[in-house]
């Protein structure tokens, strides 16, 4: 049987992992890059806002004002739904959460993580530069439209906290934002636009062109079965799909199926997911939407995509691999179209995806505690595209015994016990 050897195994081929991959790359390790599909990017990293935040201090924590959490609990909020047969499997989850989202821990988390917010677009940057890629990153920042004074006065709330670790954020008033966005219809009592944030149009096209600077700097992308992981003698091996794949290393990186190797080598990490669609479609005659824009009060974002206008949906609260539940789609298509002229659906059927998120916020990221040569590096919540390179980057500064430009403390496995 052939058998294909490096110093690193990396499984998982999204953002996180390929990341990971050319970082480690660049500190001169052996690398193979593993993934269920031929291609890179086809899961978590395909459908998002496109959105590098490197605005985003404060992670998205579970609320604390009881009228939002009745409306949560009732599913009558646009921005999150739960699946009720579901619901005995993920509340302990929810409870953590919870826990984990009191105003000090909140902080901790957000300050835990500001370090690698910082860097998120700058090595981005440096990844896209180099992989020749200059069309797949946009400058124009994006917009927080409100359509109530409440939800307007939290949200400039909101800002003023946030500058004080450096957000930038322009309020807009209903003439700005029609100078900003002409195409756009609606009462609005104000907007935020972030400027800072990048934008990229493609980002499953985004990820395979960092895979594609990979295997041109001599990594090797295979397809192999992550579930088949075993520890050998001075290594580790799983089964690919033409030979068997062995390191001496082993990075899961694997976003919300990272369980699949941890549970089975006895890590009980506390992973869930949150579930989210989207749904390509034409704009309608010349519109145009010059930002990807969020209707915070309807809960929906519209991003301008090569592939047409992408509409984003919330959060839906369900099992991993529970049949897919567009309704959350379907309730934000009428009000998408009242919001900017939309054509016809570019595909048959909403895409759907799953990030993957640990209670409080932060991925985790640095060696297992229990066995040689095993890494982790998932959890990245709802900015695994934002933050898949900054992470990457701490991960080999770890693995390859460098001074790490953040603290992983926060990150360690080890915080759940």
């Amino acid at each position: 049987m052939v058998e294909f050897k490096a110093d690193i195994v990396v499984l998982g081929a999204g953002m996180v992992g390929v990341s990971a991959a050319l970082h480690l790359q660049q500190r001169g390790r052996e690398v193979i890059l593993v993934d269920r599909h031929e291609l890179a990017g086809e899961e978590t990293s395909y459908g998002n806002a496109g959105l590098i935040e490197c605005a985003s201090v404060f992670p998205y924590m579970f609320p604390r004002d009881f009228n939002q959490i009745l409306r949560y609990a009732l599913n009558r909020s646009p921005q999150v739904r739960y699946a009720v047969a579901d619901l005995p499997g993920f509340l302990p989850w929810l409870l953590r959460y919870y826990l984990a989202s009191s105003p000090q821990r909140a902080l901790h988390s957000a300050m835990a993580e500001l370090p690698l917010i910082r860097r998120s677009l700058i090595e981005h940057e440096a990844l896209i530069a180099e992989a020749d890629v200059p069309q797949l990153l946009r400058r124009t920042g994006w917009i927080k439209l409100f359509r109530s004074e409440a939800t307007l006065a939290n949200a400039l709330g909101d800002l003023d906290r946030a500058k004080q670790y450096g957000v930038d954020g322009e309020v807009l008033d209903s003439g700005g934002i029609a100078e900003r966005e002409p195409s756009l219809t609606g009462n609005f009592a104000g907007a935020i636009r972030f400027p800072a944030p990048g934008f990229v149009p493609d980002p499953g096209g985004l990820a395979k062109a960092y895979a594609a600077l990979f295997a041109r700097k001599g990594g090797r992308f295979l397809v192999g079965d992550a579930r088949t992981l075993e520890q050998r003698a001075g290594g580790w091996r799983i089964a690919g799909a033409n030979g068997a794949i062995v390191a001496r290393e082993i990075v899961v990186a694997l976003g919300p199926w990272s369980d699949q190797v941890f549970r089975p080598l006895g890590y009980a990490i506390p992973l869930a997911v949150k579930r989210g669609y989207h749904l390509h479609l034409a704009p309608r005659g010349n519109a145009v939407l010059n930002h990807p824009v969020l209707d915070s009060d309807q809960g929906f974002l519209l991003a301008p995509m090569n592939r047409g206008i992408r509409l984003t949906t919330g959060v839906e609260f369900a099992r991993r691999d529970a049949p897919p539940n567009p309704i959350q789609v379907e309730r934000a298509l009428p009000r998408a179209h009242a919001l900017f002229p939309l054509g016809d659906a570019v595909e048959a059927r909403p895409w759907m995806g799953a990030r993957p998120c640990l209670p409080d916020m932060l991925p985790v990221i640095g060696k297992a505690p229990r066995h040689d040569g095993l890494w982790f590096d998932f959890g990245h919540q709802h900015h695994g595209l934002t933050l898949g390179p900054a992470t990457g980057r701490l991960l080999a500064e770890m693995m390859t015994g460098e001074t790490p430009f953040a603290d992983p403390k926060p990150f360690a496995v080890e915080r759940f016990g």
